[in-house]
């Protein structure tokens, strides 16, 4: 698969823009809490089929550079630009064009550290909430594909149940499951392990790695540096809202050359 690379890199050949279309940019990005700086100009590229892996310690803008990339939060300045087409953004960064955001969501799946089901729905229901109602599938067509899908996460006999009475795994599951129902063309992982006991982590990260391996494009924010290693092509270590660190898994990890990288794999090794 390919690797991604910084977006102020030179520009690839024409031949290498027709085979690695980027599926996201992000450009000079920056984001602001009042007067606490998150993002200090984040720029990252991945192409279509990569898994970019995202590391870092806590409060180091994983999570608010993913969240603003689907715009549940609002860039204070920077491009973003998904599969070609840039998100159309005020002065402030906030979107001019409601609709261009609600399609560009179409395109774009994000699984939550903490689930995000709908607890009074059943997984079925869940599944078939977005496709049904926001993209206007026929029902029918809808639950065929939610029951294809939950068959694919091992959760084909759990379609009535309700989240409560699941795992945390099997609601990670359910919750892979129902971004996958969209047919997103990129997929957002916002530390999807974190939330659950050790016993429930690797059958979460199967999941991912089967996806990985079929060749889809996601941007991923883990602790699971061994995972990290074995299924992305491309690592970020974001240091107090700036990339310190980027590159192969096996230069990331096996040879890091900033002094703050190295003191964090130690810390989560």
């Amino acid at each position: 698969m390919p690797s991604a690379a910084l977006a102020d890199q030179a520009p690839p050949t024409a031949q290498a823009t027709a085979t690695q279309r980027a599926a996201v940019q992000v450009e000079d990005l920056h984001k602001s809490f009042g007067n606490l700086e998150v993002l200090k100009g984040v720029s990252l590229t991945a192409k279509q089929g990569d898994v970019v892996a995202i590391i870092g310690g806590s409060g180091s803008g994983k999570s608010t550079m993913l969240r603003c990339i689907n715009f549940l939060e609002t860039p204070s300045a920077g491009k973003i630009i998904i599969d070609g087409e840039e998100i159309e953004m005020r002065a402030d960064g906030s979107p001019a064009n409601r609709r261009q955001i609600e399609r560009i969501r179409t395109r774009l799946a994000m699984v939550f550290q903490s689930f995000n089901l709908w607890s009074h729905r059943t997984l079925l229901e869940n599944v078939i909430e977005v496709p049904v109602h926001v993209l206007k599938q026929p029902r029918a067509e809808a639950i065929a594909k939610a029951r294809k899908l939950l068959v694919r996460v091992g959760l084909a006999d759990k379609e009535e149940a309700f989240p409560a009475f699941l795992s945390g795994g099997q609601q990670q599951r359910a919750a892979i499951a129902r971004a996958l129902a969209v047919d997103p063309g990129v997929m957002l992982f916002d530390e999807p392990t974190s939330a659950l006991d050790p016993e429930l982590v690797g059958e979460v990260l199967t999941v991912i790695r089967d996806l990985a391996a079929e060749g889809r494009t996601m941007l991923l924010v883990t602790h699971e540096m061994r995972f990290a290693r074995e299924v992305a092509d491309h690592v970020v270590y974001l240091y107090q809202g700036r990339i310190e660190e980027q590159g192969p898994p096996a230069e990331v990890f096996g040879n890091p050359k900033s002094e703050r990288l190295q003191q964090f794999l130690k810390s989560v090794s």
